[in-house]
């Protein structure tokens, strides 16, 4: 009676419930002896299957050659492993790649080969999207217009710069190295007088971990010129009480440039503007003393010599008396029409003050429009050249006649008053109130000229909601040096907490 044939070497059960996927293989064939579950589940065959193939057929791709070498290499003894990277074949033909590890080990006196497959494709699939991420980030920043960089500040005051784009030298003048060897190469390229802004606000992004938004020049030695930077970084705590930023310099000397022309446009358009406004207005008191001079005293010359005439007209001729009253009428109306148009091109009241000059505005806007005005000022004058007094007088007509057209108001209150060296003269009604869409509309010249001939007396104009309702127009402007010592001089007995 022949031996019993002793049972084929099976993995221990700890083996066949791993997670990694097992093989126990004939060291001389390569022949499949066991499997886990892991590792059936994976190809999609079954035990019986797997026992019919030796591993090259499940790892085609491997080189038997080069697994030869791999396994002379580890010598006849037992533990001794080795590692290779191949892929596995799945029964329906799709493979994947595993990282293989081959040991030596003796049961019952056979060799075997214990090979653990983990499988790399999750692994192989992060590592392509890490590349894929760094692929698209290397070229953002090739792209990017100016240097991306990290900056830290330790709590002993120390800095780095862990990371520097290639844009460092074209923005600095410096090279990645120079400005990572010595961190505070970079404050001292920031001209002095913009170095006190960059320190504060870097101090108070780093105190409530709040973007970090700067803007200064910079001396570039290398091509003697001064840069406008911008600088945008993102602030987190790191290791150590230490703060680091994540942000992008970036090269605004153009559009600085242009900001300034454009500064410098709007101020020569306003300078234009307001000398046209003071040509205007001289040609209105040139025209207004014309008509009124000239005309005026032809009619009043007219008036007298109808008056002479109609005495001597025969009390018999009715007719012709009649005719010579309708004349006297028609001239009295004409001196009526000179005198408003006179005052409309220039108001005789300015040559008394400008307080007397506003006070008149309002009793005539009362009278005409049948909205009550009440205007509050100084008992003194406020001493003003013709040119600040006939702008403000202008501004207030204005705001008077925004009020009738759009207010529907029943009361204004106008107040004029000086504080220290301002005047501020301060318009409300009761009417329905101003809207922000208001402001912005195409055709609102009324409210824009109001603001620029407040700009060209070096002050300013505000459109706020009143107490109780409706708008309240509010113009400041500065008394000029001049203006204060007439004042002072004109004024004398005027107390001093008035100025």
């Amino acid at each position: 009676m022949s031996p019993p044939v002793p049972p084929a070497p099976a993995l221990a059960a700890e083996m066949q419930a791993a997670a990694s996927e097992i093989y126990l293989l004939d060291a001389a064939t390569l022949g499949i002896v066991d499997t886990n579950q892991a590792a059936r589940l994976n190809l999609g065959h079954d035990a019986a299957a797997l026992d019919a193939l030796d591993f090259c057929a499940v790892a085609p791709t491997l080189d038997r050659a080069q697994l030869d070498d791999l396994l002379a290499g580890l010598g006849e003894e037992v533990g001794a492993q080795a590692s290779l990277r191949a892929s596995l074949q799945r029964a329906d033909g799709s493979r994947y790649p595993v990282r293989l590890t081959f040991l030596r080990i003796v049961r019952d006196g056979r060799a075997l080969l214990l090979a653990i497959a983990d499988d790399l494709t999750l692994l192989d699939a992060a590592a392509q999207a890490l590349v894929q991420s760094q692929a698209r980030f290397d070229a953002v920043v090739r792209n990017t217009p100016g240097l991306v960089y990290q900056f830290v500040l330790y709590p002993d005051g120390r800095m780095d710069f862990p990371w520097l784009s290639d844009g460092c030298p074209a923005l600095l003048g410096l090279s990645v190295s120079e400005l990572q060897h010595d961190a505070t190469l970079f404050e001292r390229l920031i001209l002095p007088e913009d170095r006190k802004g960059y320190v504060e606000a870097m101090a108070a992004s780093r105190a409530a971990l709040t973007a970090w938004n700067w803007e200064g020049r910079i001396w570039i030695d290398a091509w003697k010129d001064v840069k406008w930077i911008n600088l945008r970084a993102t602030p987190h705590a790191i290791e150590g009480g230490a703060v680091q930023w994540d942000g992008i310099m970036t090269n605004i000397t153009a559009s600085k440039h242009e900001q300034h022309e454009v500064l410098r446009s709007r101020a020569r358009l306003a300078e234009l503007t307001d000398h046209i406004e003071q040509v205007k207005e001289q040609e209105r008191a040139r025209i207004a003393r014309e008509i009124h001079d000239d005309l005026g005293g032809n009619l009043t010359a007219i008036k007298m010599a109808l008056s002479m005439l109609a005495a001597r007209l025969p009390g018999d001729q009715p007719a012709l008396l009649e005719r010579a009253n309708y004349l006297d009428d028609l001239v009295d109306r004409s001196i009526e029409a000179v005198h408003r148009i006179s005052l409309d091109l220039r108001p005789t009241m300015l040559d008394l003050g400008i307080v007397a000059a506003l006070e008149w505005q309002a009793r005539e806007f009362e009278k005409q429009m049948g909205i009550a005005c009440i205007f509050r000022g100084p008992d003194d004058d406020i001493l003003l050249d013709d040119d600040h007094a006939t702008a403000l007088f202008r501004i207030f007509q204005e705001a008077l006649t925004n009020i009738a057209k759009h207010a529907g108001a029943t009361r204004v209150t106008v107040s004029l008053r000086r504080q220290r060296a301002h005047l501020t003269l301060e318009i409300c009604d009761n009417g329905r109130g101003i809207v922000p869409s208001d402001r912005l509309k195409p055709q609102s010249f009324g409210l824009r000229g109001m603001s620029e001939r407040a700009k060209a007396l070096g002050g300013t104009l505000a459109l706020s909601s009143a107490p109780g309702g409706g708008t309240m127009v509010t113009i400041k402007i500065r008394l000029a040096a001049p203006q204060l010592a007439r004042d002072a001089a004109a004024f004398p007995h005027k107390s001093r907490q008035d100025d």
